[in-house]
C-alpha cells in the first residue's frame, strides 16, 4: 500500500540485532550496535531518516535495490528493546511527516509489548 519493497523488525539481543517480523525478501539476520542505519538508530536511540543509503558511512547492503532508509527504535524501560526498519527502492522516500507517524505507532507498540 505505502510502495515500500522491505519493512521489517530486528530484535535486540544482546549486543546484536536480529531479524524478527518482516514482508520482503530475506535481509540481514544479524546487525551489530553501531553498524548500518539500524545499528546506528540503536547504538543512539533515535530515529533515523535517510535520503540515499550510498551516501550513508557504513551503510549495509542487505539488498542492492534499497536507496532510502527510515529506522525507527522502539524503547522499553529507557533501553532499546527493538528498531522498525523500512526500506524504498526510491531516493528520499521518507520526511518528517512519515517519522513522526511512524515514531508515534512504535511509541504505542513499546508501551504495548515493552510496559
Amino acid at each position: 500500500a505505502f510502495g515500500w519493497f522491505w519493512i521489517g523488525f530486528y530484535l535486540v539481543r544482546g549486543e546484536q540485532l536480529i531479524l524478527g517480523p518482516f514482508q520482503g525478501d530475506v535481509a540481514c539476520s544479524r546487525i551489530a550496535k553501531g553498524r548500518g542505519v539500524c545499528g546506528t538508530a540503536w547504538a543512539k536511540a533515535h530515529t533515523l531518516v535517510v535520503p540515499d543509503v550510498d551516501k550513508f558511512p557504513g551503510h549495509i547492503a542487505c539488498s542492492s535495490s534499497s536507496r532510502s532508509e527510515i529506522v525507527v527504535p522502539l524503547v522499553g524501560d529507557g533501553v532499546v528493546k527493538a528498531v522498525l526498519d523500512i526500506d524504498s527502492d526510491t531516493l528520499a522516500t521518507f520526511d518528517e511527516i512519515d517519522q513522526y507517524y511512524l515514531e508515534l505507532l512504535c511509541s504505542h507498540l513499546s508501551k504495548a509489548l515493552y510496559a
